[in-house]
């Protein structure tokens, strides 16, 4: 399992690898020659010119050691040092003996052979500082990584000659791309603070374990794609408590099998209650997702003024019709819908559901109505008892329900086993009475927090979203997409949560699965349309495929 890390946690593992056998230069072996794999990747047929920036210590060693790789592959490659420690250096003498070019930033006092190797280069390879590094950029880093930076910047604001001069001539008009060793350099690995003249990353290759600044604004911005390579680091040395990453390996294993001799009641049923007047698309998108999860059954249970409307919205969906004010849900609906539950295997509340007084009595009901008050006889005692209603199916509450939640601060001490809460930030606040900006300021601490406060499991939306469960754990979805910034997203989240869920994942397996497919679904629409114009519809039905990706694996 791959967990985010602090950089004290990165180094204490590295110390406690070593003392098990593992020797520091074949963790330098390996990181060097995953850097030198991932520019490989970025120049498949080999024509590209290499710089490789180094800097003292371990993270330059990797450096050093992707250059060997990259020279023995025959990929055309330089590199700059700005400043090694080390003495002796096998790793610098075994590309002295490569006879790999090499110029010593001592030699270029004014920058001048970096800048002329900046602007004919492909890729440049970041191995200037690593996890060791703390605080702001000294000496004349700054002005280094500034004239990295500036060659960058020059080149992409050229208008590219490739099509009129397909030749090598038509290549310095290309942007090169920044693959980062282990950190992008000015990045601070806990927080994600970054120093003005960090040097932003197309790829950044980290060791063993993500580092926690890589998935931490804004330092993510910076770190681009982020790539874990195995250095030979035994997962069970990992700390106990630390964040995990969700994986495609993890949720893959997660997915509910889907049997040859299945129908649709193997695949389970979900009810969404929701929708109101002025909110009609939201349930009909929460359940057109929960069917593109998996779900053999889908209910909308919506108010009756609404049913023209969103039948026609879904034709596979089967319908509640329940009593309304204006087209509000009043707390009368739960006499429609509790005889039914036990119908269903999920029960998702709030797309669409709107912040009417009349809806908030109803959830008030639903949550602590589950017991009535009856009159029972012990012998000749009588005796005032509660007595069970109805049984709650598996609970998930999104949008206008955590809304009405938050103005009913007891019941949330008192939620079903197994609830899935699924806010952003907004609504992360209200539940919390405190401002977005501090749930921003620590998302890990705020989703763990509250899970356990509320023996549920949160997901707090967002770019690299955050799970919790009601034990503490907390994991990481390593995705951002600018793409799921659009509404009716979140909708089209909690309708594949529940579908999961219907399916027969528990609770904390629906939110990582759902999680991370719904995170995937975007980049694979991304990576055709761009990061803009994505409509929610259409991310239902690119689920099926995520997953059939995540399952060939």
């Amino acid at each position: 399992m791959t967990r985010l890390l602090t950089a004290e946690q990165m180094r204490a593992l590295e110390r406690t690898a070593n003392a098990a056998g593992l020797a520091y230069a074949e963790m330098m072996e390996r990181a060097g020659l995953a850097v030198a794999t991932a520019v490989q990747e970025l120049c498949p047929e080999g024509h590209c010119s290499v710089l490789v920036l180094v800097g003292p210590g371990n993270n330059g060693g990797d450096g050093l050691v992707a250059a060997c790789y990259l020279e023995e592959w025959n990929i055309a490659v330089k590199v700059y040092i700005w400043r090694r420690d080390t003495e002796p250096d096998p790793i610098l003498e075994r590309v002295q003996a490569l006879g790999i070019p090499t110029v010593w930033q001592e030699q270029d006092k004014q920058l001048e052979r970096l800048h002329a190797l900046a602007a004919s280069c492909d890729v440049v390879v970041d191995a200037l500082l690593g996890t060791g590094a703390s605080g702001p950029l000294r000496g004349n880093l700054p002005a280094l990584l500034g004239v990295v930076r500036g060659e960058i910047a020059a080149r992409k604001s050229r208008p590219s000659m490739q099509s009129l001069l397909p030749s090598p001539e038509s290549r310095p008009y290309r942007r090169p791309k920044v693959i980062a060793v282990d950190l992008p350099s000015g990045l601070n690995a806990d927080s994600g603070e970054i120093s003005p003249e960090a040097l932003r990353a197309d790829v950044t290759v980290t060791f063993a374990h993500a580092k926690q600044g890589l998935l931490s604004p804004p330092g993510a911005e910076y770190a681009g794609q982020v790539v874990v390579a195995d250095i030979g680091i035994a997962a069970d040395l990992a700390p106990s408590g630390a964040p995990n990453l969700i994986t495609a390996a993890t949720v893959a294993a997660l997915l509910p099998p889907r049997p040859s001799t299945g129908h649709k009641g193997s695949f389970g049923s979900v009810m969404v209650l929701g929708g109101s007047s002025n909110y009609v698309g939201a349930p009909c998108l929460a359940a057109r997702a929960a069917y593109r999860a998996g779900a053999g059954l889908v209910t909308l249970a919506t108010p009756a003024a609404i049913h023209s409307t969103v039948a026609g919205l879904l034709p596979e969906a089967t319908h509640l019709l329940l009593p309304h004010s204006l087209g509000a849900l009043v707390s009368d609906a739960l006499d429609v819908i509790g005889p039914e539950f036990t119908r269903y295997q999920a029960l998702l509340v709030g797309p669409g559901l709107g912040r009417d007084p009349h809806t908030r009595e109803l959830l008030t009901t639903l949550l602590a109505g589950q017991r009535s008050p009856a009159h029972r006889e012990i012998g000749f005692v009588p005796r005032l008892e509660l007595v069970l209603r109805y049984k709650l199916p598996p609970l998930i509450i999104d949008a206008d329900g955590l809304n009405l939640l938050a103005e009913l601060p007891d019941s949330l001490k008192g939620l079903p086993a197994g609830t899935i809460l699924t806010p952003h930030p907004g609504e992360m606040a209200r539940l919390l009475g405190t401002s977005v900006s501090a749930v921003n300021a620590d998302r890990l601490s705020c989703a763990r927090e509250a899970a356990q406060a509320w023996s549920c499991t949160v997901i707090l939306k967002g770019a690299y979203t955050v799970v919790a469960d009601a034990n503490g754990d907390v994991w990481v979805n390593p995705m951002a997409n600018a793409a799921l910034a659009t509404a009716g997203s979140g909708d089209v989240l909690a309708g594949a949560i529940a579908g999961l869920r219907a399916q027969g994942c528990d609770s904390l397996q629906a939110a990582l699965a759902g999680v991370y497919l719904h995170g995937l679904t975007g980049m694979l629409w991304s990576l055709r349309q761009g990061d803009a114009g994505l409509l929610a519809c259409e991310l239902c039905d690119l689920l099926p495929r995520a997953r059939q990706r995540l399952e060939n694996g």
